[in-house]
């Protein structure tokens, strides 16, 4: 059974996924190189032998020891305004990095009660504590124009 996605907050990729196999009970890793298809019944690898222990992982032992969730981390500006919580988030199938945030924000932010889209090249900085975007509301310096 394939749980939570092993997702580096260095770059937004996913490593891999948290599995629980049946017989044993145990939380094992299926890395995302062994997956060979992605259906909607689940993923599809090769053989039960590609799923590894935790503890044999030493190339993500630190980021398996980060925990790192990116459902619910607060986003905000580089100017400290809150934007509000990511809710959901868009995956090149081909890569398996993360390419868009969806921010829900709060019911006085926006009334229609729609989610924003962040895309990955908006992103400043990643903390513990939250996800550091561009300034939404900055305007482009003059210097840019558009070709016609």
């Amino acid at each position: 059974m394939t749980g939570a996605p092993v997702i580096n907050p260095n770059n937004l990729k996913i490593e891999g996924f948290y599995c629980q196999e049946d017989k044993k009970h145990e939380t094992l890793i299926l890395l995302s190189q062994d997956v060979r298809d992605v259906m909607p019944q689940g993923l599809v690898v090769n053989d039960h032998d590609v799923l590894t222990d935790p503890t044999d992982l030493v190339r993500l032992r630190d980021v398996l020891a980060l925990n790192f969730e990116v459902l619910g981390m607060p986003v905000i500006t580089t100017t400290k305004e809150k934007i509000g919580k990511v809710a959901d988030y868009a995956v090149d199938s081909e890569s398996l990095y993360i390419q868009k945030l969806y921010v829900t924000q709060s019911i006085f932010r926006n009334f229609s009660g729609g989610n924003l889209g962040v895309d990955r090249t908006q992103i400043v900085e990643i903390t513990n504590k939250a996800i550091i975007v561009h300034d939404l509301h900055q305007k482009v310096p003059a210097a840019v124009k558009a070709v016609a």
